[in-house]
């Protein structure tokens, strides 16, 4: 199912940052060679960077490649090392519960009921604002899966 998850994950990010790159490209077109900038192009390319950033740290976490402080954790015993890596993984699975998930959903539920658009796209940002709690929900998948599997 991981497998899955990372694949479908990696090819989401792929189609985004092709979509950006040519979002970036038609709006440098416009500017330069038309002189009509597009309107829409820089909402898109700052909304898409949103959910690369925010789908592309739930892919990091899943492939445990994120940044991390290691020097404490280095001077420990394995055993040690094993606990301090437990606590911190569950310390993220509460930090991402709570922020993310349930943060991000208080945010999409706010958004949705005031009917907030883009001004560019009339893009309801209930959708743009969507990616926080599902990346959270990627991330605690993961992290509780490490947990079971102990890939710590």
């Amino acid at each position: 199912m991981r497998n899955k998850i990372d694949s479908v994950l990696g090819k989401t990010l792929v189609l985004i940052m092709s979509v950006m790159v040519i979002n970036v490209l038609w709006q440098v077109f416009t500017r330069y060679v038309t002189g009509n900038p597009s309107s829409f192009t820089d909402e898109l390319a700052r909304y898409l960077m949103i959910w690369i950033g925010v789908l592309g740290a739930a892919y990091v976490s899943g492939r445990n490649l994120h940044v991390a402080i290691d020097i404490l954790p280095l001077r420990q015993s394995k055993k040690t090392q094993k606990k301090l890596k437990i606590i911190v993984t569950i310390l993220i699975i509460l930090f991402v519960f709570f922020a993310f998930v349930i943060g991000g959903s208080r945010l999409v539920y706010i958004s949705y009921v005031l009917g907030q658009q883009s001004p560019a796209l009339q893009l309801p940002l209930a959708i743009v604002y969507l990616i926080i709690p599902i990346s959270g929900l990627l991330i605690m998948y993961y992290k509780i899966s490490d947990l079971k599997n102990s890939n710590l």
